[in-house]
C-alpha cells in the first residue's frame, strides 16, 4: 500500500519572524547607558564650556570668554605639552615590549597559564599600582633606590625630579598595560596562516625577515586599532598622576587631565575645565581619525 502524501496547503506562504522588537530590547540597556552617561554629559560639556559656572550660581552665558583664556593660558599648553611627552614615552615603550613579549608567545609556547600571568598586571587598578610604585620608588626608603646604591650608583628622586617623572609615570603605566596590550597583538598573531611563514622559510628567509615582511605588514589592522586604543587611553591619564605626583614638581607631570580636574574641582571653575575638555575631545578625534587613515586599519594585507 502507498504512503499518503501530505498535502500542500494553499494560501498565502508564511511570513520570516520579525525580531526586531527583541533585538531592541537587548540593545536598550546599553543605548540608555549611552545617552545618559556618555552623549548627555558631552552635550552638557560643550553647553557649560560657553559658560561661567561653579555650582553654586546657575550657569552664565560667556560666549567664546573660556577658549579665549585658554588659549592665552600657559599652563594649559604646558599641560598640552607634558600630556603629548607622556604618550610618546608611553606609546613607544608599550607598543614594543608588547610586540616582543606577543611574538615569544606565538613563537615560543601558548600556554594558557602564561597569557594569564602575562595579563596579570592590568587586573591591578591604577590606583593600587600608583601606590606600589610611589613606594618602591620612594627616595629614602624605596627598594629601587637601594637596589641602586646596592649597585654603587646614585639614588635618584624618580618621582619628584623634572627630567625623571613623565618617564617614571609612563613605565608605571607600561607596567600595567603592557600585558593588556600583548594579549590582544597575540591575538591577531593568530589570524596569520602558518602556511605564509613555512613558504618563506623555503625562500630562505631568516626569522628576522619574516618578522620584518610577513608578520609585521600582516598585523597592520590589529597594530592601528591597538594604538588608536593605547593613544586615546594615554591622553586620559590621571590616576596615577593624582596619587604619585599630584601635577608636581612644578607643573612637570600637570597633565591636561589633571589640570582640568583641579580648575574643576579645586577652583570650581567648571566652565574654564569644560572648555579644555571639549579642546581634549577634538585632539583625540583628529588624532584618532589621522590614526586610522595613515595606518589604514579598515583594510588588511592578508588575502
Amino acid at each position: 500500500m502507498a504512503t499518503p502524501t501530505k498535502l500542500a496547503t494553499t494560501g498565502t506562504p508564511k511570513r520570516p519572524r520579525d525580531d526586531t522588537r527583541l533585538a531592541l530590547l537587548f540593545i536598550l540597556p546599553a543605548l540608555i547607558g549611552f545617552l545618559v552617561f556618555l552623549l548627555w554629559p558631552t552635550l552638557r560639556g560643550i553647553y557649560l564650556s560657553f559658560t561661567k559656572f561653579n555650582l553654586l550660581t546657575p550657569a552664565r552665558w560667556t560666549g567664546l570668554d573660556n577658549y579665549v583664556r585658554m588659549v592665552e593660558d600657559p599652563v594649559f599648553w604646558n599641560a598640552l605639552g607634558v600630556t603629548v611627552y607622556y604618550v610618546v614615552v608611553n606609546i613607544g615603550i608599550q607598543t614594543i615590549l608588547a610586540l616582543i613579549i606577543a611574538v615569544l608567545m606565538q613563537r615560543l609556547t601558548r600556554k594558557t597559564w602564561l597569557r594569564g600571568l602575562v595579563l596579570t598586571p592590568y587586573l591591578v587598578s591604577n590606583v593600587v599600582a600608583a601606590l606600589i610604585f610611589l613606594w618602591i620608588l620612594d627616595y629614602q626608603l624605596g627598594i629601587g633606590n637601594t637596589v641602586l646604591e646596592l649597585l654603587g650608583l646614585d639614588r635618584i628622586a624618580f618621582l619628584a625630579d623634572s627630567a625623571w617623572v613623565i618617564p617614571t609615570v609612563a613605565l608605571i603605566n607600561v607596567w600595567r598595560h603592557v600585558g593588556y596590550t600583548a594579549l590582544l597583538i597575540f591575538a591577531g598573531l593568530q589570524t596569520i596562516p602558518a602556511t605564509v611563514y613555512e613558504a618563506g622559510r623555503v625562500d630562505g628567509a631568516s626569522e628576522l625577515r619574516l618578522f620584518r615582511s610577513i608578520t609585521l605588514p600582516l598585523l597592520r589592522p590589529i597594530t592601528a586599532v591597538v594604538l588608536i586604543i593605547s593613544v586615546v587611553g594615554s591622553f586620559q591619564v590621571f590616576d596615577t598622576i593624582a596619587i604619585a605626583t599630584k601635577g608636581g614638581p612644578v607643573n612637570s607631570s600637570k597633565v591636561l587631565q589633571y589640570y582640568i580636574y583641579e580648575a574643576a574641582f579645586s577652583r570650581f571653575q567648571f566652565g574654564y575645565a569644560s572648555a579644555m575638555s571639549v579642546a581634549l575631545l577634538i585632539v583625540l578625534t583628529i588624532i584618532t581619525f589621522l590614526q586610522y587613515r595613515l595606518t589604514r586599519a579598515g583594510s588588511s594585507d592578508l588575502a
